[in-house]
Order: C-alpha cells, then sequence, then structure tokens
C-alpha cells in the first residue's frame, strides 16, 4: 500500500500556506498502520539500540508498538509537567515562544543508545532537544526515526550531526 495515498493533506491547516499531512487516517487504517509501524522498524536493520524514545504525543503512536514488537524499553518524551517522578528538562525555541520537554532522571543510563521517535519531522526543534535529554543523561543517540519528514524544511541536515535520520515517507 502507498502511505502517502493513505496521509490526508489539509491545506491552510493550522494557518494559511501550510499543507498539513494528517496522519490519522494511517492509524484508522489497521493494514496501512501495521504496515508503517513494520516498514519503520525494518528502516532500523543493522542499527544497535537499547532503547526507544518517543516524543509526545504522536511519537507515542509508533515508538510503544514498535518497542514491544522489538522488546526494547522506551522512554517517554513529555511536555512540562506532565511526568509524577524527578525530571530532567530542556527549554527550546519554536517558531512564535518556547516549549519545554521532560524525562524522568532514571529513564535513561549512561552508554544507552536511544533511537528519538516522533511522527513527523518538519523544522527539527523538538527532536534536537530530545537529543540533548539523551546526551544529559550520558545516553547516545543511535538515530531519528519519523513516519513523514519534510525534506523541504532541511531538518535532516541538522540531526543529522546528533545521529542518522530514518523517514519513511518524504515530502520535497
Amino acid at each position: 500500500m502507498d502511505l502517502r495515498q493513505v496521509i490526508r493533506n489539509i491545506p491552510d491547516f493550522p494557518k494559511p500556506g501550510i499543507n498539513f499531512k494528517d496522519i490519522t487516517p494511517v492509524m484508522e487504517n489497521p493494514e496501512a498502520y501495521r504496515q508503517a509501524l513494520e516498514e519503520m522498524t525494518q528502516l532500523l536493520d543493522g542499527t544497535e539500540y537499547d532503547k526507544l524514545a518517543a516524543i509526545e504525543s504522536r511519537g507515542f503512536i509508533f515508538g510503544g508498538p514498535m518497542a514491544v514488537e522489538q522488546d526494547k524499553g522506551m522512554v517517554l518524551f513529555r511536555k512540562a509537567g506532565k511526568l509524577p517522578a524527578k525530571t530532567r528538562q530542556v527549554t527550546y525555541d519554536l517558531e512564535y515562544g518556547t516549549a519545554t520537554l521532560e524525562v524522568h532522571v532514571d529513564a535513561l543510563n549512561a552508554g544507552d543508545r536511544v533511537i528519538i521517535v516522533d511522527d513527523l519531522l518538519a523544522t527539527g526543534g523538538t527532536a534536537l532537544a530530545s537529543a540533548k535529554l539523551v546526551r544529559e543523561a550520558g545516553a547516545q543517540v543511535a538515530g531519528f526515526l519519523f513516519m513523514v519528514e519534510l525534506e523541504f524544511l532541511g531538518a535532516a541536515a541538522l540531526l543529522q550531526k546528533e545521529g542518522p535520520v530514518f523517514s519513511l515517507v518524504k515530502y520535497s
């Protein structure tokens, strides 16, 4: 199945000029969802890693099932104030303002090799912030994994300084 045909394009969302890539139809279709998970897992063939770190919230959609299937731990990168135990956090710039990501301080160990997972790579700011959280724990970024990459924004070049970038569906 061509996942590009399942992903819905929403013009002018969330603001005029943006062509939003809506992945919800992929999850609504069990065959497409299964295919996306299998093909994303295949992208990691030959990459050694210990844990998947999924970015809130849509990264959880892919990270959870993949972690179970691969018998790997899954770490949650969440928005500030959402995790109950002691956290490590990073604040980073967005196009209009700032955001903060947190991870439990005991979720990553020194030496862990971590794949950072999210649904879509646009400008890369959240993924870079996640990489900083990984490094601060003494762990290593083993790579970044996305279902969709907006290649025309050029974020993969920034992320490749941290680790390899794997993307299933690319829009140039």
